[in-house]
């Protein structure tokens, strides 16, 4: 159960990158077995704290504990910016972005006040200095050298210490990015994936659309491969999102995605390995549109629904105290043996 040997920049080519996506480390299946063997014997019903006890195992299985911690939380959220934006597909400028990293860094974002009720550290890493990938209608986001910059930004911004790790994004024009990049990995058209993100109009959403069929078809073929289709159609915050749900996966942390832009951005992962997020959990449905159509083809089921639609890691953030909660739950309460309580009597309650 030991973690792979990379180094701390492992990514020097795209075909280290590919063998790191497929060499994987699999659930401590004994650690779950322990965890489950402990349910049965907690004064309840079997089963009647589900979703809960299935967190409590997950956690478990991937930091290979019997009794998981959640004493380290990290929240990264990765920044970048998107050449796309010339297309017109946001109303907010590239501007924005910048001016929201410095809200995060003044505590003023909504992230900054999740993280803290949730009691976890908040990272904000800019990518690029904020240097706008290219327009990937024209041709590909990002070179070679610029996305595995990226994916390593990510990888190596995980402490290998973390108990869970809860990735997000900043990024004007980062939902066509992401509407694209699901388009290229599992089919559909721009009208399936475009959505209203920071707050299109009808008109707005065609043309998001629009853009996305034409970044399709300009970079045909290429896109087949799901690696190709993170560097010529994603972003530089997505491929740091992606490069740390991997390192995520390598240390052994279980991850909570956050909305559509965060999944898109792991969903490579999922399209190189079909067991690729296995160690994740899709913490809210977001009110993008494409989001839960995404969040079925990859298996994932959402544990929270508040109609979020922010980003910057807000439907993680506000998950850990629901993990919390199940992690109480299983630690903190009485057997049938130490409370002398029948456990038949139990089962007829």
């Amino acid at each position: 159960m030991t973690a792979p040997d990379f180094p701390r920049a492992p990514f020097q080519t795209m075909h280290a990158l590919r063998e790191a996506c497929l060499n994987l480390r699999g659930p401590a299946r004994a650690a779950g077995q322990q965890i489950a063997d402990r349910e049965a014997t907690l004064t309840k019903p079997a089963g009647s704290l589900g979703r809960l006890e299935e967190l409590t195992r997950w956690m478990g299985e991937w930091q290979n504990r019997v009794m998981p911690s959640l004493e380290r939380i990290q929240v990264i959220v990765f920044a970048g910016n998107h050449g796309v934006v010339a297309q017109g597909v946001s109303p907010w400028p590239s501007d924005v972005t910048a001016q929201m990293v410095a809200n995060f860094e003044h505590g003023g974002a909504a992230i900054n006040q999740l993280a803290r009720i949730g009691g976890a550290r908040l990272d904000v890493i800019c990518l690029e200095n904020l240097r706008p990938t290219r327009d990937f209608t024209q041709g590909a986001a990002m070179d070679e050298a610029g996305f595995l910059s990226a994916v390593n930004a990510g990888y190596v911004s995980v402490s290998p210490d973390t108990d869970l790790l809860c990735p997000g994004e900043m990024g004007i024009g980062n939902t066509t990015a992401a509407s694209t990049l699901s388009a290229a990995l599992f089919g559909g058209q721009g009208s399936d994936w475009a959505g209203r993100g920071t707050g299109l109009d009808d008109a707005g959403v065609t043309r998001k659309a629009h853009v996305i069929d034409h970044a399709l078809s300009f970079h045909g073929e290429s896109l087949r491969d799901p690696l190709e289709a993170a560097r010529r159609v994603g972003g530089f915050e997505l491929a740091a999102i992606m490069g740390a749900v991997l390192a995520a996966r390598h240390h052994g942390i279980p991850v909570l995605l956050d909305g559509f832009v965060c999944t898109a951005a792991a969903a490579p992962l999922f399209a190189l390995s079909l067991d690729g997020l296995d160690h994740t959990r899709l913490s809210h449905r977001s009110a993008e549109a494409a989001h839960m159509r995404l969040a079925g083809l990859l298996g994932l089921d959402p544990l929270l629904n508040m109609a979020l639609r922010l980003g910057e890691a807000s439907g993680g953030a506000l998950a850990i105290p629901l993990l919390k909660a199940a992690l109480a739950c299983h630690e903190g309460m009485a057997t049938f043996a130490d409370a002398a309580i029948s456990q038949a009597d139990s089962d007829a309650t």
